[in-house]
């Protein structure tokens, strides 16, 4: 008889979120690169780091992935649209739990039809699934295209997956990356069971998995704590049967109080 797996390697008890951070074509790195720059300076990367990329890949396109989508320290103020026009009970609790950021961050989300930023869609498809532009990159998309899309999503949904998964897609419009491809997360896991894995579950190809799972960032485009905090709900949850020492990334099912913090650090609310 197989050997039942233990707690601590087997997969979480919740469903896998899995979330692709939609990338602008390759035309628009620049001038999106720039418009973040200018939109919050801090954006530009560490002279250290440009030092590094113009001794070995002296380019302008090396330099924009290099730039960070943060928005303006004074605070994140953004309009919100839904695409498929859903019910207004769905539109308000969506964008409530966008605001929960707001806890501790100058974040601000309120729907809009009179051109919103943000645009979300609830499409399926090759288009479909859960995703969002990073940060400023929303910008650059054209006024009738998502920048969210929360495929599926109605008022039967979980309050659970409320939590989960518009709170994490809404960490992404904020300009935070995905926590568990720190590179000290990125360690753990075994590239092999990994391929396997999420080749089985969420049918990627094995330059998928390497893409959404086993490329670390960039040190300068990092937005999460120091040591990483495997709880944050920007964090896979990634089980114990694909990592080195057979014991799970948790993986966030909310925010959790070390996300608030930080957010707070990047977007101080101001002082009254």
């Amino acid at each position: 008889m197989a050997k039942k797996p233990t707690a601590a390697a087997a997969a979480p008890a919740t469903p896998l979120l899995t979330c692709t951070p939609k990338r602008l074509p390759r035309e628009l790195w620049i001038p999106a690169a720039a418009q973040a720059t200018a939109i919050n300076p801090n954006n530009h990367p560490p002279l250290e780091r440009l030092a590094r990329v113009m001794r070995f890949t002296p380019t302008p396109d090396r330099i924009a992935v290099l730039t960070t989508k943060r928005w303006h320290t004074a605070g994140v103020h953004l309009t919100v649209g839904f695409l498929d026009n859903p019910p207004a009970d769905l539109r308000k609790r969506i964008i409530q739990h966008m605001n929960a950021w707001a806890k501790t961050a100058n974040v601000q989300f309120k729907e809009s039809s009179h051109n919103p930023q943000v645009r979300i869609a609830r499409v399926g498809g090759q288009d479909g699934g859960y995703w969002s532009y990073l940060g400023t990159d929303i910008l650059s998309i054209p006024a009738a295209e998502a920048t969210m899309n929360l495929e599926a999503f109605t008022m039967s949904t979980p309050e659970s997956e409320f939590h989960r998964v518009v709170r994490h897609e809404t960490g992404h419009t904020l300009g935070f990356p995905h926590e568990h491809m720190r590179k000290e997360l990125v360690a753990r896991i075994d590239p092999k069971k990994a391929i396997a894995f999420f080749g089985a579950t969420q049918g990627w190809s094995p330059a998928e998995v390497k893409q959404q799972v086993l490329t670390p960032l960039e040190e300068s485009s990092l937005l999460g704590t120091v040591p990483p905090d495997p709880n944050s709900i920007m964090c896979y949850q990634i089980p114990g049967t694909i990592t080195k020492d057979g014991l799970p990334i948790i993986g966030g099912i909310d925010i959790d109080p070390t996300d608030f913090a930080f957010a707070a650090k990047i977007y101080p609310k101001k002082l009254l």
